[in-house]
């Protein structure tokens, strides 16, 4: 009798042939990408995101929302190595503060994002990094490396997909940017960065836009629960778990979106990085608001500083697709109002500027910017809509009662890659922000200290910084 042997291909090998070529490239690129392959841009860039996403965390960390969840939440969680929770004075084990400050850095509408990924990758990653980084005791060099990388595959993910238009963005691909930045400061090999990868990209959330449209700040909580989902993935894997072999792919190309574009996951790898063409906001409101919002202003200067609302007959506005959706003119609370762009009109013109009071309770009852907003017409313009996404144009034009007429248009938004805030300005945002929350010596050094990441060879003395209570109280 002849006993035939047959070489029996390992499970393992077998599902590394089934993975796609990009998935390996990324897993060999995030093991091996070092601080000091970075372009100086991008290391600049990815401070002011940090600065930046931290001053949106803290100014949110104090509304009331934040302020009873930190509460019930934290007298329910105890860890050995505590994490910052950013704005409120106190420190939780580093899952439940990367869930707070991530919702933290969404209630004002003022984080970070990028038009290319049509996200906000920064309040994705940035949390967890710097859960992960406190916790490891990390350089400031690795801390820079990790939040470019997390954002970079996030960004790319949007990019190379398009979701389903019933969902909303937040909460989606960017937990893969969360887990593959904690997995870049647990020092993972390039199999554990695609296991990362893969795992992470099947715990995404079933987001609603509708969320935003209608006020429902349950969506403030999905850049939270992706930072958190992402150190959990990490952890899965750690432990054994394992995804699919294509998870992106199938999520992203069958799942919650379609069209999914592998080469562009790779597209000039290294070369172009995502955090470098990222823009900021100054405007608390959502983005689509914002080209509608920089005419206006450029229409209040050419009144001489001010419109009185009264004097005002109509305000039309014509402007891309999803711009035009937000055309509620009866927000029902400050995120709804923030989504609304005829409120978002009124009340500029009240206030004189878009900020963070402009949309609290006290602003969203002021009888005038009401019955302006009332006056408001939206409409679409496909001409417009189709120079998305680079562009985001609106035209406005303020009709005045007696037949006076005033118009201006843009074609991007202030703070995008075509017309970008200085650094300078993204400081200044960020003293606004944080000096109510820890005064002006405090913001001083959390500047100094984000100035000077990467020759920090421990990020500590920043994390100490964030863990200061408020100034002026917090429970």
């Amino acid at each position: 009798m002849t006993i035939v042997t047959q070489n029996v291909i390992p499970a393992s090998v077998l599902l590394q042939d089934r993975q796609p070529q990009w998935l390996r490239q990324w897993g060999e690129f995030a093991a091996d990408i070092r601080f000091a392959d970075l372009p100086a841009p991008v290391v600049e860039r990815a401070k002011l995101v940090l600065l930046d996403c931290i001053g949106a965390i803290a100014a949110g960390m104090q509304e009331p929302e934040m302020r009873s969840l930190v509460s019930r939440l934290a007298r329910r969680d105890s860890d050995a190595d505590p994490t910052p929770v950013i704005g409120a004075g106190r420190r939780t084990s580093p899952l439940l503060a990367s869930l707070l400050n991530g919702t933290a850095g969404t209630m004002l509408e003022l984080d970070e994002g990028n038009q290319y990924a049509r996200g906000h990758p920064g309040i994705h990653v940035v949390p967890a990094a710097l859960a992960t980084g406190e916790r490891l005791s990390v350089s400031g060099a690795d801390l820079i490396a990790a939040i470019a990388l997390g954002y970079e595959i996030g960004s790319r993910v949007g990019i190379a997909s398009k979701l389903r238009v019933t969902m909303h963005p937040h909460g989606t691909w960017g937990t893969i940017g969360a887990a593959l930045t904690a997995a870049k400061l647990e020092g993972a090999s390039s199999g554990q960065m695609v296991e990362t990868i893969n795992l992470a990209s099947s715990l995404g959330l079933s987001t609603s836009r509708r969320t935003m449209l209608e006020g429902g700040t349950i969506r403030n909580t999905y850049a939270g629960f992706s930072n958190q989902l992402g150190l959990m993935a990490w952890e899965l894997q750690a432990s054994g778990f394992v995804g699919e072999t294509d998870g992106i792919g199938t999520v992203y190309g069958t799942v919650i979106a379609e069209n999914f574009q592998s080469h562009e996951m790779v597209l000039e790898l290294g070369e172009r990085w995502e955090i470098a063409r990222n823009y900021f906001k100054r405007h608390a409101a959502c983005r689509y608001t914002h080209g509608a919002l920089d005419a206006l202003g450029d229409i209040v200067r050419q009144a001489g500083g001010s419109i009185d609302p009264t004097s005002v007959e109509t305000i039309e506005v014509d402007t891309y697709v999803w711009a035009a959706q937000l055309d509620s003119a009866e927000p029902k609370n400050m995120l709804a109002a923030k989504f609304s762009l005829p409120f978002a009109l009124a009340t500029y013109i009240i206030n004189g500027a878009a900020s963070v009071p402009a949309f609290r309770e006290e602003a969203q009852a002021n009888a005038a910017a009401r019955a302006l907003a009332r006056r408001v017409v939206v409409r679409e313009d496909p001409t417009l809509t189709a120079m998305l996404p680079g562009l985001r144009p609106a035209r406005v034009r303020v009709r005045f009662t007696g037949g006076r007429q005033l118009s201006a248009e843009v074609l991007t938004n202030k703070g995008d890659t075509e017309d970008p805030y200085s650094p300078d300005d993204v400081r200044a945002k960020f003293r606004e922000l944080a000096e109510p929350v820890w005064g002006e010596t405090d913001v001083k050094r959390i500047i100094a200290e984000v100035d000077a990441l990467d020759d920090a060879s421990d990020i500590r003395k920043l994390t100490s910084l964030l863990a200061r209570s408020p100034q002026h109280g917090w429970s």
